[in-house]
């Protein structure tokens, strides 16, 4: 598929590519307008080619050995063929890494684009977790100890401010 808006800054980043490394940032921009017509190019962090639709849907990296997709989906997307190689604990994107004669593997790959770009247009990943979980604050274990400490001591609970808020009742 080669019949989509392209972005020069895409074109150059991936010109500049040597090996295999190109051919394979190629076919991944060729996954990524498969799987979303309407997923606009653009350059971030100067050179980075990044893919927008309502939002961040994914974005480039080619290293030395290997070649990053980092997938911008707030890990609420399922990963049932196991794609995802990094970031998995990550709260705002997780890899796929792709190392020279991998495969891209399609059916998967543009399962999750279209689900990102869907939450996308719904709100974003950030508003879909913040209507499916409660936001739990965690301090730190030391700030967790002194404020139970505290707490053992005056009955009182410290605000997030350090000030005193009053006993629960």
């Amino acid at each position: 598929m080669s019949d989509y808006l392209r972005h020069p800054g895409v074109d150059a980043y991936l010109e500049a590519l040597p090996d295999w490394r190109g051919e394979l940032c190629r076919q991944l921009r060729d996954v990524i307008h498969t799987a979303e017509p309407q997923m606009q190019e653009t350059i971030k962090r100067r050179v980075q080619p990044y893919f927008m639709l309502d939002g961040q849907v994914c974005a480039l990296l080619a290293c030395k050995d290997h070649v990053n997709l980092f997938l911008y989906d707030g890990a609420i997307v399922p990963d049932p063929d196991n794609i995802i190689t990094g970031g998995h604990d990550n709260k705002t994107a997780r890899t796929i890494s792709f190392y020279q004669d991998d495969t891209i593997p399609c059916r998967a790959l543009t399962a999750m684009l279209r689900q990102i770009a869907a939450n996308n247009r719904t709100g974003g990943w950030r508003r879909i977790k913040q209507h499916r979980e409660p936001m739990v604050i965690r301090f730190p274990t030391r700030r967790r100890r002194q404020f139970v400490q505290h707490r053992k001591v005056t009955g009182r609970t410290k605000s997030l401010s350090g000030r005193d808020a009053p006993p629960d009742n």
